[in-house]
């Protein structure tokens, strides 16, 4: 079967040694979504790619498909090096999350340029991001992507009544994933207790865009509950927690 070559935009999620001199990357690609690919000769010191294809970085990049899942690397152009997040320990620490919430929850060949663009937008907005002291995980575009994500995935969490029985005349007191989102109190046995500020943040960081996420009142409580409902919905939808968290 003959191979053929085609350019398109990628970010590089994760890259990993391959051989002695190679790397292989975890690519999402605005043409064809999740694409495993091999960079061969990456790690020599006179690499043509080097820094190119480093984590985060936003590409227009060459790839040659071959006979084998993984496609061969074959030029390769900088868009954005986002450069400034990786020298951060805090980006860096919100930029894997992100990272390894696009590996988790996009894991086929398909087309999603709506992924792509939050994507993008995302770490856009991460090179401008302050740094802090808190957890990177509990860090409010951190929170923020991956539910626009568990959105576009089909996982949209129901947060405005009860998913269970729909009621709209009860407080809202936890999640259940099983549910699909926020229970009222008469349908919350096996669900995730949550404040009502916690719904609430979830709730706000779901139905604003990506670069007001920041501007978003939240306590350490809140930002905690609002990682509880995504660590929640991981779990049942798609039976993974992000190492990336526990580290973050």
């Amino acid at each position: 079967m003959a191979g053929r070559t085609y350019r398109t935009e990628a970010v590089v999620l994760r890259s990993f040694r391959f051989g002695e001199a190679d790397r292989v990357l975890h690519l999402y690609t605005l043409d064809r979504g999740r694409v495993g690919a091999v960079a061969k000769g990456i790690r020599k010191t006179k690499s043509r790619f080097g820094a190119r294809l480093e984590p985060l970085s936003h590409v227009d990049v060459l790839l040659h498909q071959g006979s084998g899942e993984l496609h061969t690397v074959t030029g390769v152009e900088l868009i954005r090096s986002h450069h400034r997040a990786r020298e951060d320990r805090y980006r860096l620490g919100v930029g894997l999350v992100g990272a390894e919430a696009m590996l988790r929850l996009f894991t086929e060949q398909e087309r999603n340029p709506r992924a792509f663009q939050a994507l993008t937008r995302f770490l856009d907005l991460l090179e401008e991001l302050p740094a802090r002291k808190t957890r990177a995980a509990l860090d409010a575009l951190a929170l923020s992507f991956q539910l626009k994500l568990l959105w576009l995935s089909g996982y949209l969490p129901h947060l405005t009544s009860c998913a269970d029985c729909g009621a709209t005349d009860r407080p809202l007191v936890g999640y259940s994933a099983r549910a699909g989102g926020a229970v009222c109190p008469e349908c919350s046995d096996g669900a995730l207790a949550l404040s009502p500020a916690g719904l609430g943040a979830a709730e706000s960081l779901l139905a604003r865009p990506l670069a007001e996420a920041g501007g978003i009142a939240m306590t350490s409580r809140s930002a905690r509950d609002a990682l509880a409902v995504i660590t929640s919905a991981y779990e049942y939808y798609g039976n993974f927690r992000l190492r990336a968290v526990r580290s973050a």
